[in-house]
């Protein structure tokens, strides 16, 4: 996908403030650090419209990125991140849940994670929820150039495995840094939105 124009647009902490305009949405979810932000200014050919932080839970609201006027990226806060209270993570959560059950813009959540690492607990737990509420999901194998390529397959297969990936579940290789998985990871979300 060729894109002309990206913006920021909103950062959301309930629907009242969530663009009204109906195009679709593709959600990024993922722990904190994972390369959530890298992974969209990569894929706007941006250096830095999502901020990226060396801290962890920066996000803490849902971050609206508006691409060409044909879809919307969505920030969501990490999660797995121990600092921030537990009465704010639990208000995250909620957020973040009610908005992956009810929003019916939302055509595909990317799930985020670290190539170099085997799935966290909340890896998983992301994952299989994704699974039993049924909401269309692309994993998504970020920091690739930090693994030799002789390596990166038996790292995804470590992911795979931990995952127990459902067999129709894309899985994709993906480096912010030389690009490796933009070009497949815009055509399988043009496929997604063209399937609902």
């Amino acid at each position: 996908m060729k894109v002309n124009q990206a913006e920021f647009i909103i950062s959301a902490v309930g629907p009242d403030q969530y663009p009204n305009d109906g195009l679709p949405e593709i959600a990024l979810a993922g722990r904190s650090n994972v390369g959530k932000s890298s992974l969209i200014n990569k894929m706007i050919n941006r250096k830095n419209l999502a901020r990226t932080s060396s801290q962890p839970g920066k996000t803490q609201t849902l971050n609206y990125y508006r691409i060409n006027t044909d879809l919307y990226f969505v920030d969501l806060p990490g999660y797995g991140y121990a600092k921030v209270s537990k009465s704010r993570r639990q208000e995250w959560g909620e957020m973040i849940e009610r908005y992956l059950l009810e929003r019916e813009q939302l055509k595909v959540v990317l799930q985020i994670i670290d190539l170099r690492h085997p799935p966290t607990k909340d890896d998983q737990a992301m994952y299989e929820w994704l699974v039993y509420e049924q909401i269309p999901r692309i994993v998504i194998t970020t920091k690739a150039d930090k693994i030799s390529k002789n390596k990166r397959n038996k790292h995804l297969k470590v992911i795979k495995d931990t995952l127990h990936l459902e067999k129709e579940d894309p899985i994709l290789l993906f480096s912010s840094e030389e690009g490796l998985g933009k070009d497949e990871l815009w055509g399988l979300i043009q496929n997604q939105i063209a399937k609902s």
